[in-house]
């Protein structure tokens, strides 16, 4: 391959690489949560939002008698409601609804329940909205955004683009010397060449993985497009989406004629007993186009949804209306859309996939932290002549302090905000705006206090921010087991500590870090970014035009 056409790929990969790193960074630390994003929602929910006893959960003989009392006293449930087949740390009633707001969320959410006499009980709740937090900063690398106009969403798609370019063109700069390097990991006083094999050995390996996520993302970005253009070009005036049927007028209507859930569940056993139920969310239930969507898990498919597959029936007939969401009963066009959205969330093949999921995001991070430490690096290299020590360019210093603000700030805000979500409930009105408040708080702070102290600082630092605030998660379960009182919701749940000895472990991997990258920073070469004595003004240049 001619010398002239790698550096061209070399120049894109670079340029590509730079631009997206950062938001790919928090999309794919952030991904790599949300793998497990519904036992985070179980384990950010406190009992003071867990309304209803285990012993007060209406058995499915009751469901009936639940729906009706809350149509009845609730004429706002009648948009629609949701009923829990199963009791969860996060679902704090069997029956839960939303009054105001529109389809894509506000107003006041709503639960009700049955007594020991079988009389409603309504309750108010708020659902916890860290994990939300988390899956928006996947989807959006962190640009906030209004309701469902998240610029961030597009921002995202476009990023992908520029990713993509970057897996490609880097791809063809390291075809020259694949065998030969492919997995070689040289240590000795070269760093770079160490960071580079790391990079590039991450890079390969994972790559079916980064193109996958690289091409779903550009498709959920712009499929409001995709689909418009669809519905001109290939449906014409049919609607792409039909809405159920209306119902002849004849049709009875009204919660005495809805069948009991029990006896819709019976019917959709009987066409794939594998798949088990979830959450019934009805639609319109007493209105002429009443729908039911049964939402559940088949561990054996592959599924639409991020963690759950469906099926629609009609609630008064019990007639099955859509399989084209039931695992196992897709057709040929809607299984390959299903394929694609179950490549990008991991939702088959069970713990093994999601933590193999986990990895491949927390890799594909270190991927794209390390091409900027690269970058950074090499204007040192270019810049140096002879032995001469160099002074490193304004952009150089902006672009390291703007790598460790970002990719350590997203780290220690995702942590910081969980802590905090734990602590305050109960203290302050509206918990769940602390979420958000203490992430961005704590992420802005720490791109500031990069620019302010200069990367080799800041990156000491910042890691042992980020080290502190994720092993502060584990403490905080440690304190309310041995002080319960403080605060009395506070408390461990054998059912979730696996997030708090993921958390233990990150902890002490960020503090290796934390240490390890303290000691290069005394130790490295004097003109680097890196270097303290760099940072501290011992190392300047006189070269012509440098700043």
């Amino acid at each position: 391959m001619r010398s002239d056409v790698i550096r061209v790929y070399k120049s894109l990969h670079t340029w590509t690489g730079l631009i997206a790193g950062m938001l790919l960074f928090i999309g794919f630390y952030a991904g790599a949560l949300t793998m497990f994003k519904d036992p985070l929602d179980r384990w950010a929910t406190p009992p003071s939002q867990q309304k209803v006893a285990a012993t007060d959960w209406p058995a499915a003989g009751q469901w009936p008698a639940l729906i009706a009392a809350t149509l009845d006293a609730h004429p706002g449930a009648a948009r629609g409601f949701t009923l829990h087949l199963k009791r969860e740390e996060n679902t704090p009633a069997p029956l839960v609804w939303r009054e105001g707001g529109d389809e894509h969320g506000g107003g006041r959410v709503r639960g009700a329940t049955l007594d020991a006499d079988g009389e409603l009980v309504t309750l108010e709740t708020a659902p916890s909205a860290m994990a939300e937090l988390i899956d928006l900063l996947h989807q959006t690398g962190g640009i906030p955004g209004r309701g469902h106009h998240y610029w961030g969403v597009y921002a995202m798609g476009v990023v992908c683009v520029l990713y993509v370019l970057a897996l490609v063109s880097g791809l063809v700069v390291l075809l020259p010397t694949l065998v030969k390097d492919f997995f070689a990991l040289r240590r000795g006083r070269n760093l770079k060449r160490f960071w580079l094999d790391a990079h590039n050995v991450v890079g390969i390996t994972s790559l079916p993985f980064h193109l996958m996520i690289g091409l779903t993302v550009i498709v959920f970005a712009f499929h409001d497009q995709i689909y418009g253009a669809l519905g001109q070009v290939v449906y014409g005036d049919r609607p792409l989406f039909e809405r159920p049927a209306s119902a002849p007028e004849s049709a009875p209507r009204g919660v005495d004629h809805l069948l009991a859930p029990a006896t819709l569940l019976a019917t959709l056993r009987e066409t794939e007993p594998a798949f088990v139920p979830r959450e019934l969310i009805y639609s319109d239930p007493l209105g002429p186009r009443a729908d039911l969507r049964v939402a559940g898990e088949s561990e054996g498919h592959m599924r639409r949804g991020a963690n759950r597959g469906f099926a629609s029936l009609d609630p008064y007939t019990g007639a099955i209306t859509n399989l084209d969401y039931l695992p196992g009963h897709e057709d040929t066009w809607i299984d390959i859309v299903t394929v694609f959205f179950a490549l990008h969330f991991g939702n088959f093949g069970g713990p093994v996939i999601r933590w193999s999921y986990v990895l491949l995001g927390l890799g594909g991070a270190f991927l794209f932290y390390t091409g900027n430490l690269l970058w950074v690096e090499s204007r040192r290299r270019k810049q140096r002549r002879g032995a001469a020590p160099v002074s490193q360019r304004r952009a150089t210093r902006a672009m390291a302090a703007a790598t460790v603000g970002v990719c350590w700030g997203c780290v220690a805000g995702v942590s910081a905000a969980m802590v905090a979500g734990k602590w305050v409930q109960g203290l302050v009105t509206d918990p769940n705006a602390w979420y958000p408040a203490v992430y961005y708080t704590v992420f802005l702070g720490s791109v500031a206090w990069a620019f302010w102290r200069g990367a080799a600082r800041a990156v000491v630092e910042l890691l042992w921010v980020s080290a502190l605030t994720t092993l502060a998660i584990p403490v905080t379960g440690l304190v309310a087991w041995l002080a319960p009182s403080l605060p009395p919701w506070v408390y461990p749940r054998p059912g979730l500590l696996s997030v708090e000895i993921s958390a233990l472990l990150a902890g002490g991997l960020l503090v290796l870090a934390a240490r390890r990258t303290a000691r290069r920073v005394r130790q490295g070469s004097a003109d680097s970014v890196w270097s303290r004595a760099d940072a501290d003004g011992e190392a300047r240049s006189s070269l012509p035009g440098s700043v």
